[in-house]
């Protein structure tokens, strides 16, 4: 049984030690032969650093660490005539007060990888005329040089709330890149990744014949797990993970799928994120891993600085084919930034018209809590959220409505002028959702839609929400969410489930800045 290579994004290292590796070498050989120059965005925590990392495995010819997998016979051949790799991640540059430390980084960096390869460069003052340098005495030395950069873009969306700044390094890097164009002639291959699309970093004007990948069908799995190799993979870890709870496979992978899966670049092909699948059988828990491993700073930035809808809204929206593609820092979307960092995903794809949903339950959770402590400033949701499991557990809806009105008087009522149903709707979601607790806006029913469903254990909740802009209107509220409950009959789309259903109304007091309730017997 093979261990599980959590953290581990070498490789070479991955291999020696026999840790389990999901073989992605054939879309990868694939991917070598038919072209050049590539570029792939794909979100944190996705496996980009391994695919690098595999891919100059394989050009550099170290065949004895490809048996059983798919390229064994083509990096066997290329081991004949291995190719010079220039492998430079921009996220190991570390911090940089300037465009001048930045540059001293790269040249700094670029120069131990001419010692790596036993080549005495003098250092240039500026890090494109080293990157020049570096490519012609590798291409006299050995032949056509590989080349494939990690987070391009790190720089600049670790200085996202200062634009300032970020304009100031990405004209470094723009001229960095920029170099390679005129270095084509000594290139064979070109693999550049990262989580954004920036066209004004120079990537995508200055080469031309850069291929973007990021959300073709023919590559679309070339990160991520598919369903067929979660379950041909970790069948070992599915066993032990059954045993451990007491659950049959089909109830894991159910649980699996629920939680981790969905994630598509292309509208079509499904995919785990890597990290939390192996986090999860690495502790035998079905946890939100995405956010305790630390939300990208860049998004906590953008959320501060700019004002993004509440969750709810961004469930089925529609956007063009090109929504990714911003010129710079401060034209970009707010979409296209959910989206980049893996929070929002393509559901499906019609000609040039993309429909963006949350690709997981684990996602949407932690954009949940990123809200209630960013934007609505909620100081004590963790602690809310285990109380509300609580109250859910005990079918206890007055504890439920009181924490409720806790998270409302923490609110600072002066940011948001749009208070409405939705508003007050929405905040409840992202409380019980930022608690990890299964819940459901807009629930289709036969007669109707139930606003919010919640789902236990044990237990079915169906609440319809009100709002009342003034306290005088408030049962009258109470009474038409009674009545619209019963003449809908919400209820009744769960008699056959075996759960117990409770169904009840909630109405938000705007006036008093609370929400009263009423239990349906």
């Amino acid at each position: 049984m093979q261990m599980l290579p959590i953290g581990i994004q070498n490789f070479e290292s991955l291999r020696r030690r026999n840790y389990l590796y999901v073989d992605k070498t054939a879309v990868l050989q694939k991917l070598i032969e038919n072209g050049e120059r590539y570029f792939l965005s794909r979100p944190r925590r996705f496996g980009k650093s391994l695919t690098l990392s595999t891919i100059e495995t394989m050009f550099k010819g170290k065949s004895e660490l490809f048996e059983g997998l798919a390229a064994k016979e083509w990096v066997r051949e290329q081991s004949k005539n291995i190719s010079p790799v220039i492998r430079f991640d921009v996220s190991s540059l570390g911090s940089y007060a300037n465009s001048e430390e930045l540059n001293r980084s790269i040249i700094q960096r670029l120069g131990d990888i001419a010692e790596d390869n036993d080549l005495q460069l003098q250092a240039e003052d500026r890090s494109i005329e080293m990157l020049r340098k570096l490519i012609r005495a590798l291409y006299k030395s050995f032949g056509s040089v590989v080349v494939l950069i990690d987070e391009y873009d790190k720089p600049i969306l670790d200085n996202i709330g200062n634009v300032e700044k970020a304009n100031e390094v990405r004209e470094v890097l723009r001229s960095f890149y920029t170099t390679l164009k005129s270095c084509d002639e000594y290139l064979r291959f070109v693999f550049i990744t990262g989580i954004s699309r920036f066209s004004k970093m120079g990537v995508f004007s200055a080469m031309n014949n850069l291929l973007d990948i990021s959300m073709t069908e023919q590559y679309a799995d070339i990160c991520g797990y598919t369903q067929t190799e979660l379950e041909n993979n970790f069948n070992d870890w599915l066993r032990i993970m059954g045993e451990k709870r007491q659950m049959r496979k089909e109830e894991i992978l159910a649980r699996l799928k629920d939680y981790y899966d969905g994630f598509s670049f292309d509208g079509v092909t499904r995919l785990y994120n890597p990290f939390s699948i192996l986090s999860c059988f690495g502790t035998g828990e079905f946890d939100n891993y995405w956010y305790t491993s630390g939300s990208p700073s860049f998004i906590v930035e953008w959320m501060k600085e700019h004002s993004i809808n509440d969750p709810e809204q961004y469930r089925h929206m529609q956007v063009t084919s090109d929504f990714t593609s911003s010129q710079e820092i401060e034209r970009a979307k707010p979409t296209s930034f959910l989206y980049q960092s893996g929070y929002l995903t393509i559901e499906k794809k019609e000609d040039q018209l993309l429909t963006l949903d949350y690709p997981n339950r684990e996602v949407l959770d932690s954009l949940s809590r990123m809200y209630l402590e960013l934007i609505y400033q909620v100081e004590q949701f963790a602690s809310l959220g285990s109380e509300i499991w609580k109250a859910l557990k005990a079918s206890n809806m007055s504890e439920i409505v009181r924490l409720y009105n806790i998270a409302l008087k923490e609110i600072p009522y002066g940011d948001f002028s749009n208070r409405n149903e939705f508003w007050y709707r929405s905040l409840f979601l992202m409380l019980l959702r930022g608690a990890g607790i299964i819940a459901y806006a807009e629930v289709q029913t036969f007669k109707g839609r139930a606003d919010i469903v919640i789902q236990l254990e044990a237990q079915i909740i169906v609440l319809e929400f009100k709002f009342a802009e003034k306290s005088l209107v408030v049962a009258q509220k109470l009474l038409e969410g009674r009545k619209q409950i019963e003449s809908r009959e919400y209820a009744e789309s769960y008699k056959l489930d075996n759960r117990k259903v409770i169904s009840a109304v909630i109405v938000a007091d705007d006036e008093k800045r609370q929400a009263v309730f009423y239990q349906i017997k």
